[in-house]
């Protein structure tokens, strides 16, 4: 099995938790290699949905080491509880391997995360008020805790007198909130300390070491490319580097180690949050009007368009060709697997966005300027729909409509990538290999 790295293709929700899930147990490794709790997927044990936010999927499969790479930022709390959730569930997290540099989310850091979206207020991001950022903000700044500072208690005191020095006249001052102290920091960790610290591990050496004694590893990313930190729709993204590229940098290992990169794309659009979205068709309760809020409303309610890590409604367009070529370009990828084409049995006639418009120009590329992004008009192609056929039950792609499956060719045919992978439901069994 070769080495793949596996990336959301849109702006995040793309139905990666499957996927994941459905792969993993190929590989000997399962590596996160960015984001933290902020991310959320489901993976399927037994008859039940199980929600993960910072445990690799990895840890479904008995044959599979779970890896949390030091892209990760880790909530211990967060990821102790999911442990302990896991374990209850009869799913063992004894392979679990967690690399001592991967940063810690802190008390103040959610804090901070909250405090400063309520002060941009009409203007907000769209965090998830998790930490997420300010931890990756000290990241860079060279003031963060990392995993292996937890289990010194000497360096941990040191460094948490340093960093409250400058916190809490932040938190005092600025925004009124309550300040630390390091004792109460420390009543808090410690005890998380002594549950992760058998796990605490050299990730990158021991993943290195891996592929020179012939394992395979997938590369699971969060979010999405559209998401990403330096390739997103900055500054409404992620604080971490969600493309393929991230995988090197977030787990140690170089990127010519890397067979595949797999995108993960749903058979339309949505995101979470604020920031620009050309084929976003708004619902009536939010502005929408005519056929447009109609379809909008369809996509969101036929495909349970909910945050599994916020419960947000997620925002629903067309599918957009221009973001799924820019996609693969910056992710070099090698394959697609095209999600939830189940929802679109809702509808006669199917759009695709071939490309934009904006001030009488036409872009066939995707434009970073957020001058011409938020102004973009979507240039639409329709494809006949296979309405009210229920694909759910197929389990090869030449059991699909003859409408889905032009649909599915056209898609590839203006992307450039195949499509390896094609679901028509939530199940592992509703799953289409083309290739995979």
């Amino acid at each position: 099995m070769p080495t793949t790295v596996l990336v959301g293709a849109q702006w995040g929700d793309e139905g990666k938790g499957k996927i994941t899930d459905l792969i993993a147990g190929d590989y000997d490794y399962v590596v996160r290699f960015q984001g933290g709790n902020n991310a959320g997927h489901t993976v399927i044990h037994g008859d039940k949905e199980l929600a993960l936010h910072l445990m690799p999927s990895g840890v479904m499969y008995e044959n599979a080491v779970p890896v949390i790479g030091n892209g990760v930022v880790v909530d211990p709390g967060v990821l102790v509880k999911e442990m302990a959730m896991l374990e209850a569930e009869g799913v063992s997290c004894k392979n679990l391997k967690i690399s001592c540099d991967a940063h810690v989310i802190m008390p103040y850091h959610k804090d901070l995360d909250g405090a400063d979206e309520k002060r941009l207020g009409s203007n907000q991001i769209g965090t998830t008020k998790r930490g997420i950022g300010p931890c990756y903000q000290d990241k860079m700044g060279r003031k963060g805790i990392r995993i292996q500072d937890l289990m010194d208690e000497r360096i941990f005191r040191l460094k948490l007198e340093t960093v409250l020095a400058q916190k809490n006249p932040i938190l005092e001052k600025i925004y009124g909130l309550h300040t630390y102290t390091v004792d109460e920091i420390c009543e808090e960790y410690l005890p998380y300390a002594r549950i992760l610290k058998p796990f605490m591990t050299e990730t990158a050496h021991m993943l290195n070491t891996a592929l020179r004694d012939g394992a395979s590893i997938l590369f699971e990313g969060a979010q999405g490319t559209l998401l990403d930190i330096d390739h997103g729709t900055y500054p409404y993204v992620t604080s971490s580097s969600c493309c393929a590229g991230g995988a090197a940098t977030g787990t140690g290992v170089g990127p010519a180690r890397m067979d595949r990169v797999l995108g993960i794309q749903k058979a339309y659009v949505t995101r979470v949050g604020g920031g620009p979205f050309p084929t976003e068709l708004k619902p009536a309760d939010e502005g929408g009007v005519g056929q447009d809020a109609v379809d909008g409303e369809t996509l969101g309610t036929v495909g349970h368009e909910f945050g599994v890590t916020t419960g947000r409604k997620r925002r629903c367009g067309w599918f957009d060709a221009v973001i799924a070529r820019y996609a693969a370009e910056v992710n070099g990828l090698t394959d697609v697997a095209l999600t939830k084409l189940d929802v679109l049995s809702a509808f006669d006639t199917l759009k695709v966005c071939v490309a934009y418009e904006c001030d009488g120009e036409r872009y066939d590329y995707f434009p970073m300027q957020q001058s011409v992004l938020f102004h973009a008009k979507p240039v639409y192609v329709e494809l006949p729909g296979w309405k009210d056929v229920d694909i759910t039950g197929c389990r090869s792609y030449d059991e699909l409509p003859e409408n889905a499956r032009k649909y599915v060719e056209y898609i590839e045919e203006i992307t450039g990538v195949r499509a390896s992978i094609v679901s028509v439901g939530p199940d592992r069994d509703q799953t289409i290999m083309r290739g995979w």
